[in-house]
């Protein structure tokens, strides 16, 4: 299985090739649309501010390619804020607009940014994902100042409570998938979810 990470210029990608390659994928780092055509899926990792993610992307003519691709992908951290209709981080910003919803700051809680390990609470099962071999600790490690909200909730998939906040934290759509934390730093179970999204890409290309 071969897996594109879209290279845009704002992405923590050595942690991610490193991961995709320890679950047996042939990984191309790359923000040539020739060579992304090419791959079994895609990763769009972000690390960043929203609006400067958007204009990268916008420099490099990715926009179009990532709004109307049919491979699998994967959205994670600010790669899945990027999906959602806009941002009022900054300055407003129009994003990518496959998942509903709008990505704002977060309000009254103790501390900004959400940062450490917290439970995901399961919404409903993607078809990657098997609810009878899911473990029972289910932590991932998030770190952001930014969440998804008013998105729709058929849409999400599993959510963390942050001081009463429901912060999105899986969303699904078609052939697209969004995960807030960073499933590569989020010990066994992030392996667990990053596994699961590949095997279920093979499952779709073999």
């Amino acid at each position: 299985m071969k897996i594109g990470v879209i290279d845009y210029g704002m992405g923590n990608l050595f942690s991610v090739e490193q991961a995709l390659k320890r679950l047996g994928a042939k990984v191309v780092v790359t923000s040539d649309k020739a060579q992304l055509q090419a791959v079994d899926a895609l990763v769009l990792p972000g690390v960043g501010a929203f609006p400067d993610a958007m204009k990268r992307l916008e420099e490099t003519s990715l926009i179009e390619f990532i709004q109307t691709t049919k491979k699998p992908l994967l959205g994670i951290c600010l790669g899945m804020q990027l999906l959602f209709e806009e941002s009022n981080e900054v300055t407003p910003t129009k994003g990518l607009g496959i998942f509903t919803g709008r990505i704002k700051r977060f309000e009254g809680v103790s501390r900004i940014p959400h940062m450490g390990w917290n439970n995901l609470e399961l919404q409903q099962t993607p078809n990657w994902l098997d609810i009878k071999a899911l473990p029972a600790a289910r932590h991932v490690y998030f770190v952001h100042s930014f969440y998804a909200s008013e998105m729709d909730n058929n849409q999400l998939v599993a959510y963390a409570d942050y001081e009463n906040v429901q912060v999105p934290g899986i969303v699904a759509k078609a052939n697209f998938t969004g995960m807030q934390f960073h499933p590569e730093k989020s010990g066994s179970f992030g392996v667990y979810l990053l596994t699961a999204w590949a095997k279920g890409v093979m499952n779709t290309v073999c």
